[in-house]
């Protein structure tokens, strides 16, 4: 399912451009055109999922696609040995500026906590 008013899913559908760096069945990433580190990297599934709020019983193999993305890319991208992080807000107080379910990984440099 693609939300037509959706950023991502309109990234998805190629309406939009972005450095895709990673794709699956399941999931896509592509970098952060507005990077808070040296490596930004947003990991999305490929089915418009507004907030971990609306997941389903099922979803665990989509969510479990996101964060082995992020390992993957976080050794392509030399991340892996110093450390990385991964976040995902959920909703506006957290922080979550577009309502299509997403992590962030965040690397290259050290990243202090708590962030913010």
């Amino acid at each position: 399912m693609i939300a037509e008013d959706c950023l991502f899913c309109r990234i998805l559908s190629g309406d939009i451009p972005a450095e895709i760096i990673h794709e699956s069945d399941t999931a896509i990433a592509f970098r952060d055109i507005n990077p808070q580190a040296p490596t930004h990297v947003l990991i999305i599934p490929r089915r418009h999922i507004a907030t971990i709020n609306d997941l389903e019983p099922g979803d665990e193999p989509v969510i479990g696609s996101l964060y082995l993305a992020a390992k993957q890319i976080a050794a392509e991208e030399g991340l892996a040995e110093d450390g990385y992080r991964v976040v995902m807000n959920c909703n506006e107080g957290a922080g979550q500026s577009v309502f299509h379910l997403h992590l962030h990984l965040l690397g290259g440099r050290r990243l202090d906590w708590p962030p913010g």
